[in-house]
């Protein structure tokens, strides 16, 4: 073989390997996502569960869904401080 098929070879390999951790990016992007979606819509699920008794309760809407989709427990601490302190009309 000759160099510039060598050349080649390696191209094509550092290009596929490019295009492959571009496109692994992404997905550990949307796994984390839902991870943080499943984890939160559990724990408003809790809250309200718990919550119904003392008369605490976190509406599950699109917004609040949303939040804590993107932001996990964290969002659902912020939603909790915001319906405690703040007002209890649904986002």
């Amino acid at each position: 073989m000759t160099l510039p098929i060598v050349g080649a070879y390696a191209f094509g390999i550092v290009l596929i390997l490019l295009l492959g951790f571009f496109m692994v990016i992404p997905l550990k992007i949307v796994f984390k996502l839902v991870y943080n979606g499943l984890i939160g819509g559990v724990a408003l699920w809790l809250i309200n569960l718990i919550g119904a008794g003392f008369g605490f309760v976190l509406p599950i809407t699109v917004w609040t869904a949303l939040i804590v989709g993107f932001l996990g427990l964290p969002g659902v601490a912020i939603l909790a401080i915001y319906f405690m302190f703040i007002g209890g009309k649904p986002i």
